[in-house]
Order: C-alpha cells, then structure tokens, then sequence
C-alpha cells in the first residue's frame, strides 16, 4: 500500500502542490479529500507519512484505488500543508483543478505509476 518514491520526485510533488495552491484547487485534510476522491474530481492525492494513527488516512489508498485516481506520499503534515499555502500541516491533499500547471500534473502522475508499477512487479 505505502511506497516511497525519489527525493527528486517528492520534491516535484511538492513544487507542483505549491503552483497549484497558487492558481488551481486543492481539497484539504481527510474528510475533504474522501469526499473529493468519492466524486471523482480528485486528480492526483498525496498523504503525509507522518501521520498518528495510521488509522487517520489508512482509507484514503483503498479508494483511490477504487476510484482509479493516482496517490502518493510525502514525508511530513508539515511539508505537505505549508505547500498547500496554510499555516498548519495538513495530512493529506487532493489536486481537484491543477490551474496553469496541468501539464505538469500529468507528468508528475505518470512518474508515480510508473513508480508504483515497479514496486508491484517486484511484490508479485
């Protein structure tokens, strides 16, 4: 379920969700995030790996994978809620309208499935 991708493409997830925190929309925190994955407008979700009980966000993978939407990782709520723009952390993120940086959004899910194909071809 959890797998960790490059320093180079959390830092590109991170520089992303700041572009986009600036000119596209972003749902915040577990339950908006549920929700945005359940109506499919999320594009791409990152989740802190930092986060107490596990519990909180253990969910939030299951149905992106049912819903067929991309998630990733990042180290810390820190992190992740200073590049969504707010002054606290925040556990996880959906990407709902990437703004000016969708083509940088496709980029960067290609390079987390790609990422994630490896880590399952190997788990097989």
């Amino acid at each position: 379920m959890e797998f960790n991708v490059s320093e180079e493409l959390a830092a590109e997830q991170l520089r992303l969700l700041q572009r986009i925190s600036e000119s596209g929309k972003l749902r915040i925190g577990v339950n908006e995030v549920t929700k945005s994955i359940e109506r499919g407008e999320a594009k791409l979700v990152l989740i802190a790996q930092d986060v107490e009980p596990k519990e909180i966000v253990m969910h939030i993978p299951l149905i992106c994978d049912e819903k067929g939407i991309t998630y990733s990782f990042v180290k810390t709520k820190k992190e992740l809620g200073e590049k969504a723009g707010l002054n606290v952390a925040a556990s996880s993120v959906a990407i709902a309208e990437p703004g000016s940086a969708a083509k940088e959004l496709a980029e960067i899910i290609k390079k987390i499935q790609e990422v994630r194909a490896k880590k399952e071809s190997k788990v097989k």
